[in-house]
């Protein structure tokens, strides 16, 4: 660039972002598809109860740390935030399941954490830590796991997360001390606050509000319209993605020489500006990152569109909170930069590479902030800075829907404390205008994932249908004294995970409930081979003797007995097995004619798998069916009754 030759130098920098962006897809599309995107409603999922595959394993978390540097330095329009809680949630899930077998990291004593209560809160933990160490925030990652992250939350969990938030802190401090000599490149600046603006004063009277309930409604429609814009987006990615890993390397790839024809390109709109005089920095900036970049200026001037491209995020959003630059940057360098990061934000988010959406959300929101501030500068007398804080809240609630959260991160991350009242007004008008269009960023992509997570409340037309009408069949149970031969191909035939037992006569003079067998206590009785010529109801002891409490202990990821695993002779298939002694005695059970809307909340509160449907009258067999996840489905619902219309009923309710 220095000595003019430009059109070497696109090449070079589009050639590193090239290798670097496949580097990132190659590794995603072969290793962990899983790692792909921000990896958050993916933990939000598995906290709701949705433990779909593959998504903690300690593949993903390799690919996740690895694609993610390789993501953030081919230049791309992305965040690591997304992916830092992502990968806290991979650390907890592989000390909760007690290592890995796989790769030799095995420790015994973490096997006390092997059932699904220790695991699940380790891995709100394992979020909190994350965002903690992405914002240099550790309250705000509390209030995170607490408003995003978590479906279930306890007292205990409180102080549980609290304390591992503030162990990344003090290990945060204890680095950032380590590297201020410049050990570790850029990290480190900036301190524990990453943007500190606490010397701004901020002065607030009434037309100042009137600007920000303006920047807060500017944020409710961008943030609802990015949400829309983005469902559509991804529903196309998932058709390329889907024809395999060379067509996701290949769409990367395209939105990689995208990416840098922008940042590149765009920055020759814009007219060099002299420096200023009273520059607190060296203008133009030489070598690493700052405020003042010379691109294809003369010398003693600047570009501020390339400032903002040819930066990390973290100086580019440093440059844009900055106080007392309202001329720094001219506005249609701040349109140009705006619409440029809004789009690529939109396309980056779907390729087969970690990606978080905080920071193009934030880069985006921080400039149309510093834009409105700067056209009502007349009537406000509140620094274009302070405005691009306020406009990073506002798309922040818009596309996100945290309020309580995204508010104390900010703080955290400007340690601007006078600033509250305005980012907490500007951060209720946009989710309210955002929640009128469509739902947050992470629910959405949820939902698109086909994950099925349970919502905290019932829908409004679950109160027309009992529990009875949604039990999908044919029913499979099973006797006290079961043959194995039964057993084995009904677990060969169905993918169930719980199975009735009932007691028949001559073992009861009428059927009745046993309780509920799961499939993995099955397989752990059947592989132990202790079985029987008659069919004799014991004393299960044997149990006792034979298995060990850790036996029976949830397994890790991919660790499970299979039935494919397990092998019988005709001999062994004619005998019997007692199944009294690892049935579940107390499940919960509800009377079928119990309304589905109420079926549905207890489901969700206790945090069931299964839930038994019991008939109201006697004579009948002892039970109708079991209810799961799957049943209260609204897909499901309507595919048995397709005259049922959701909506109509919603807007009923809300009407009423």
């Amino acid at each position: 660039m220095l000595k003019g030759r430009y059109i070497r130098a696109f090449f070079v920098y589009g050639g590193c972002n090239l290798v670097l962006a496949a580097a990132a897809a190659a590794i995603c599309a072969y290793i962990a598809p899983a790692a792909a995107g921000s990896g958050i409603p993916e933990v939000k999922a598995y906290l709701n109860g949705v433990d779909a595959y593959s998504i903690l394993a300690p593949s993903t978390l390799f690919v996740k740390i690895f694609g993610s540097i390789l993501g953030v330095s081919a230049g791309f329009v992305l965040g690591k935030e997304g992916p830092m809680v992502h990968t806290g949630a991979c650390i907890a899930n592989l000390l909760g399941q007690g290592g890995s077998r796989k790769y030799h990291l095995t420790c015994n004593w973490l096997r006390y954490f092997k059932n699904d209560r220790d695991r699940r809160d380790l891995i709100t933990c394992g979020s909190a830590a994350g965002v903690a160490a992405a914002f240099r925030a550790p309250v705000g990652g509390v209030l995170f796991a607490l408003e995003e992250a978590a479906s279930w939350w306890r007292s205990a969990l409180l102080w549980r997360t609290f304390f591992t938030t503030a162990v990344v802190a003090v290990v945060l401090r204890g680095l950032i001390e380590f590297c201020r000599s410049g050990k570790c490149g850029l990290f480190g600046q900036g301190g524990l606050i990453m943007f500190d603006l606490s010397s701004t004063v901020a002065v607030y009277s009434t037309p100042d509000l009137i600007a920000i309930i303006v920047l807060g409604i500017i944020g409710g429609i961008f943030g609802g319209l990015f949400n829309y814009l983005l469902d559509k987006i991804l529903r196309v990615y998932s058709i390329i993605n889907e024809r395999g890993a060379p067509f996701k390397i290949l769409l990367t790839i395209t939105i990689s020489i995208i990416t840098s024809m922008c940042s590149y390109g765009l920055p020759w709109l814009a007219a060099c500006t002299p420096c200023p005089v009273d520059a607190v920095e060296q203008c133009p900036t030489v070598g690493r990152s700052g405020n003042y970049k010379n691109f294809q200026c003369p010398p003693g001037h600047y570009n501020g569109l390339a400032s903002l491209f040819f930066n990390t995020n973290d100086d580019a959003i440093r440059n844009l909170f900055s106080n007392g630059t309202s001329t720094e940057f001219q506005m249609s360098s701040l349109f140009i930069f705006f619409t440029a990061i809004y789009c690529l934000g939109l396309v980056t988010y779907g390729i087969a590479v970690p990606s978080g959406l905080f920071i193009p959300v934030i880069l985006a929101g921080a400039t149309y902030g510093r834009i409105v501030g700067t056209l009502l500068g007349s009537i406000s007398d509140l620094d274009p800075g302070l405005f691009a804080l306020l406009g990073a809240a506002s798309f922040l609630g818009g596309t996100m829907r945290m309020t309580v959260s995204v508010c104390v991160i900010l703080l955290e991350l400007t340690n601007d404390l006078p600033m509250l009242p305005l980012v907490m007004l500007v951060l209720l008008i946009s989710k309210t205008i955002a929640d009128s269009f469509n739902k947050g960023v992470y629910d959405q992509i949820v939902v698109m994932k086909g994950l099925p997570y349970m919502e905290a409340h019932a829908e409004p037309y679950m109160r027309h249908l009992v529990a009875g009408d949604v039990v999908s069949g044919p029913l499979i149970t099973f006797s006290g004294v079961e043959k194995v031969g039964n057993i084995v191909h009904a677990l060969r035939l169905t993918g169930h995970n719980g199975f009735p037992v009932l007691d028949e006569p001559p073992i009861t003079e009428t059927p009745e409930l046993v309780g509920l067998v799961t499939r993995s206590h099955l397989l752990v009785l059947l592989n132990s081979k202790n079985f029987m010529k008659g069919r004799v109801k014991t004393s299960g002891s044997f149990v006792l003797r034979r298995f060990g409490a850790f036996d029976f202990a949830k397994p890790g990821s991919g660790k499970g007995l299979k039935i494919e695993d397990l092998d019988f002779t005709d001999e062994e298939m004619d005998m019997y097995v007692d199944l009294h002694p690892i049935t579940n005695t107390s499940p919960y059970t509800v009377v079928e004619t119990m309304s589905l809307a109420k079926a549905a909340i207890l489901f969700r509160e206790l945090g069931l798998r299964h839930l038994l449907v019991v008939p109201k009258t006697p004579d009948r067999p002892p039970i109708v069916g079991i209810l799961t996840r799957h049943d209260f489905m609204p897909e499901h619902i309507h595919s048995l009754f397709p005259n049922l219309n959701p909506h109509k009923y919603h807007s009923a309710s809300m009407a009423g």
